[in-house]
């Protein structure tokens, strides 16, 4: 279905002609109870439409429908149950009737006690919650359809008017049931046809770049990750030979990425790209800094500096290309009018120097990872390459931790490539949603050959998700790990141990820094 995400004060004009079938409202890290907090738009409640409120958006709903938010001392963070009864429009039948779906999540939870037993009827829920505030008094016409041991009104819902709120988050990986409780609301409750497809995001795409650039050129960053990938075809065909792409290798990628990259878009497609070596320029404005947050600025001003001498070399150009998703958007606090809390800040997101002179094009700003990919493939690239493995902007100086330098790059590469190598040849590649290898300025003694070596340690991380919002370490078999560990030991000079990092995001993020 087509959607679109609006801040809370777009304002009740915006809402009243906007001719939405449907209202979702988010989550969010602020307290109902606090002064000057976020409101829905009153032009939501007289719309006549479903309304479904999420976590801060179910507080809200409550609190300014007539009902009772308040501050609770038992914080819910983390895996939950929610038992729903049978004649829940909203939630009846999504769950099962018999504990807990998910005996690891379970086991990953906060000590608590044992949630009772479903009553007759009711399904159990495997969610994630995360709030401190809870709903104690329903509006006038609600109901009570979700009890956990937290939140004894963990969902509500006044069918009549069809307005509907959870207290857990049913977008996240983690909540098992929360893509058929959003497919109910949207399909059945809403209303909406499921015509928002692949080719139509395509269509769309294309319709927007052509109608903003016109006739002017464009530069591309081209990484070879999955974003700007699919960036660079999307423009190749809307816009040919306007566009250029500019693939910097700042020494941070991993191994053979750059032939790679060059290969499948200047020898295969015909997109032209300009390649610009500039390893030694990147490690030495590095040299020396160990702060996550500086590398990530030195990365970037670099970067765009690197953009800006390419595109005074180039006339007409008038817009740079950024491979920017929604998740990047949401995390680095630039959704549209900056009303997300900043989680990290190495993403492109949301403007340039002035001094470049250049206009931002952003066309999968609005979408998904697996909007992305599912339109990579439809615009003709490998899918290898399209569903190959998240990779940061700042490659690998986000994951040598410390200080960067090409020796401790140059080991990286190898450990990463035979940790990748032996996740596909071992069928699990595809059952991760990302894995990649960490260096650690940690050295760890060894024996080898009969002596004693100080020499240092790699981590390796592999998560399962679907939004890369909230993530699961994934369960990999021991004696992969073991096999893997061994090899990397054994065939990178330089490091004497292997760990595995078994934490989900959140708290940790997926990448280390």
């Amino acid at each position: 279905m087509y959607c679109e995400i609006h801040p809370w004060d777009c304002g009740d004009a915006f809402v009243e002609r906007y001719g939405a079938k449907g209202v979702i409202l988010s989550g969010g890290p602020e307290s109902v109870t606090a002064a000057h907090s976020p409101r829905a738009p009153e032009a939501v409640w007289k719309l006549g439409v479903p309304v479904l409120g999420i976590c801060y958006g179910m507080q809200t709903m409550a609190a300014q429908l007539g009902g009772r938010v308040e501050s609770s001392d038992h914080r819910e963070f983390g895996y939950a149950q929610v038992h729903a009864p049978a004649d829940s429009r909203l939630l009846a039948n999504l769950g099962t009737g018999q504990g807990p779906n998910d005996p690891a999540a379970a086991l990953a939870a906060a000590p608590a006690a044992p949630a009772p037993r479903p009553a007759d009827g009711e399904c159990v829920l495997d969610v994630w919650m995360s709030h401190g505030d809870r709903v104690t008094r329903l509006p006038p016409g609600f109901r009570a359809v979700g009890r956990s041991l937290g939140a004894p009104l963990a969902a509500m819902e006044d069918d009549a008017r069809r307005y509907y709120g959870v207290q857990f988050h049913p977008e996240v990986t983690h909540t098992r049931q929360g893509y058929a409780l959003l497919e109910r609301f949207v399909r059945e409750i809403c209303g909406c046809d499921a015509l928002w497809d692949a080719g139509h995001i395509i269509e769309d795409a294309i319709a927007r770049v052509r109608d903003q650039v016109g006739t002017d050129r464009v530069l591309l960053g081209l990484s070879g990750g999955v974003d700007s990938s699919v960036v660079a075809a999307l423009l190749h065909r809307a816009i040919g030979d306007q566009l250029t792409c500019v693939f910097v290798d700042h020494g941070l990628l991993r191994l053979n990425e750059g032939d790679q990259v060059m290969a499948t878009f200047a020898e295969h497609m015909g997109v032209k790209v300009i390649r610009v070596n500039a390893e030694e320029r990147f490690l030495s404005a590095l040299a020396g800094e160990a702060d996550p947050e500086r590398k990530r600025k030195i990365i970037g001003r670099l970067f765009v500096e690197v953009f800006d001498e390419e595109a005074q070399k180039l006339a007409g150009i008038r817009w740079l290309a950024q491979g920017t998703i929604y998740p990047d958007v949401i995390e680095s606090a630039g959704a549209k009018t900056g009303k997300a809390h900043v989680i990290k800040s190495h993403h492109n997101v949301g403007g340039l120097p002035e001094k470049m002179n250049l206009k931002l094009l952003e066309p999968l700003r609005e979408l998904f990872k697996d909007e992305v990919r599912r339109i990579g493939v439809e615009l003709g690239l490998p899918r290898e390459m399209v569903y190959r493995h998240p990779f940061p902007g700042p490659g690998l100086g986000v994951r040598i931790l410390g200080p960067v330098v090409k020796e401790y790059a140059d080991l990286l590469r190898r450990a990463d490539d035979i940790y990748i190598e032996e996740l596909r040849r071992h069928d699990l590649y595809d059952r991760t949603s990302q894995a990649f290898a960490v260096f650690l300025p940690v050295r760890s003694v060894a024996v080898m050959g009969d002596g004693r070596k100080y020499d240092w340690v790699i981590a390796l991380r592999a998560v399962e998700t679907v939004d890369f919002m909230t993530a699961h370490w994934a369960r990999l078999p021991y004696e992969f790990l073991d096999h893997v560990s061994r090899r990397i030991v054994n065939e990178v000079p330089g490091v004497s141990r292997v760990v595995y990092d078994i934490s989900g995001k959140p708290p940790a993020t997926i990448e280390w820094e």
